[in-house]
C-alpha cells in the first residue's frame, strides 16, 4: 500500500515504492562480504555481522557521486602501483 502522503499519479507512486524498497534492502558489506548492511538512520549504514559503519546516501548505500569518486580513487591507486 502506498504511503498516505502519496496520492495521485502512478509515476510518483512507483518512484516512492522503489525508494522505499532501496531503503529497507540489505547491502553487501565491503569489510566482511556479508549481505548484512542495514540503514540505521539518514545516510548511516551499519553491518549487522561485523559492525562496520558507513556513510552513504539517504535512501541507498551508495550514491552516483560516491561511485564516481570511488572509481577515481581506484584509478589513482592503480596508476601509482604500476
Amino acid at each position: 500500500m502506498a504511503s498516505p502522503n502519496i496520492r495521485y499519479g502512478a509515476r510518483i507512486r512507483k518512484r516512492q515504492k522503489a525508494v522505499k524498497a532501496d531503503k529497507v534492502a540489505l547491502y553487501k558489506c565491503e569489510e566482511c562480504g556479508h549481505v548484512a548492511v542495514k540503514r540505521i538512520s539518514t545516510s548511516i549504514w551499519r553491518c549487522r555481522h561485523c559492525g562496520a559503519t558507513y556513510a552513504g546516501g539517504a535512501y541507498t548505500m551508495t550514491t552516483a557521486a560516491g561511485e564516481v569518486a570511488r572509481r577515481q580513487v581506484d584509478s589513482i591507486r592503480k596508476s601509482n602501483k604500476g
